[in-house]
């Protein structure tokens, strides 16, 4: 028994044909989106490429480009055939060719699916990669003389004035490494001297942080340097003052920031999922409708469209069927050239 049978008319094949075609040209328009939305994601990725700490983040964006452009094609191709289905003998040079293409469709939703997943689940890898790139950038910050690193002062600065967060975690971070340059301090002060001295790794470091830490909103013009130390600044007390630098770290700003992209671009290619099921099931029930006339030399004959032939438990067992007999038969093709091998 067919799954999901419906009777048809000629006006309702009409009908079905053009709204199909319909939702097959605004299908295209749902690929270029998601064509669109992986273009922006692979660039927003490399605006701050150096700060991630490997490449395998790109490989989202890439996906959601490549299939953006196929749903552009397949839906391109599936508009063609409603738009000739109208003429059942342009419709007939079509017809061998929907069944591997209705196939293909099923993959292709598959694929969907699974690009939508990722845009959800790939917010866990993306914080490690974001909390290991940072640590490795803020380390190179005062290496603006080294060929490779001599921007990395200026992306961590524009990143941390546009996400409004400063360090990795925290501002604490940047007491722990050394960002202001050698080039940039007097070796002969004994300030200077004290401060390496007292540091194990002979690094110079401070309780203070770059200027991009600042918060512009604050009334109080921004303490950055000796922040720990209360006798330095009239009327502070790092322990109850309201600091004027920003308090988030940029893992947690930058991650809320591409992992709410992802969760859109997710629940979109969700929406294109469930948008190529309905156009493939639309075309199903134009084949089969065009495939049942009751007079193929009458147009204007009633007929019958179904999505599945048979039933789902029918179609799962002859597939699981299908699938067996292919497996017989490259063992019994593995255990000729076996035999013939044996010979020779």
């Amino acid at each position: 028994m067919a799954l999901m049978k419906i009777k048809f008319d000629l006006k309702k094949r009409v009908k079905l044909a053009q709204f199909v075609w319909f939702l097959y040209w605004f299908s295209v328009m749902a690929g270029v989106l998601v064509l669109s939305m992986g273009l922006f994601f692979k660039i927003e990725l490399r605006k701050r490429s150096e700060l991630m700490d490997n490449n395998e983040s790109h490989f989202l964006p890439n996906l959601l480009i490549f299939v953006g452009f196929i749903a552009c094609g397949i839906n391109a191709f599936g508009g063609k055939v409603c738009y000739d289905s109208l003429d059942p003998t342009k419709f007939a040079k079509w017809q061998p060719m929907l069944k591997p293409f209705l196939m293909s469709c099923v993959g292709f939703n598959v694929l969907l699916f699974l690009t939508a997943l990722l845009c959800f689940v790939m917010r866990i890898p993306l914080q490690f990669t974001l909390a290991e790139g940072l640590k490795n950038g803020m380390k190179f910050y005062k290496d603006t003389d080294t060929p490779g690193r001599c921007y990395m002062k200026r992306t961590l600065d524009l990143m941390q004035i546009e996400f409004r967060c400063c360090g990795n975690n925290n501002y604490r971070d940047w007491f722990e490494i050394q960002w202001v340059s050698n080039r940039y301090l007097d070796f002969s002060a004994k300030a200077v001297k004290d401060r390496i001295g007292s540091n194990v790794d002979g690094q110079y470091l401070m309780d203070g942080v770059p200027f991009s830490c600042c918060n512009p909103s604050s009334p109080r013009p921004c303490i950055q340097g000796k922040m720990t130390n209360n006798s330095a600044h009239y009327s502070y007390d790092h322990y109850t003052e309201e600091l004027n630098v920003w308090k988030r770290g940029c893992r947690e700003a930058m991650l809320s920031y591409y992992g709410g992209l992802m969760n859109t671009i997710g629940a979109l290619v969700l929406l294109v999922t469930i948008l190529e099921v309905a156009v493939m099931i639309g075309l199903q029930y134009v084949n089969t409708s065009l495939s049942t006339l009751a007079n193929p030399e009458d147009p204007e004959s009633e007929s019958e469209g179904w999505i599945l032939e048979k039933t789902m438990k029918e179609t799962f067992t002859d597939i699981m069927a299908t699938m067996k007999a292919m497996g017989k038969a490259n063992q019994v093709d593995e255990g000729a050239e076996a035999g013939v091998a044996t010979v020779s």
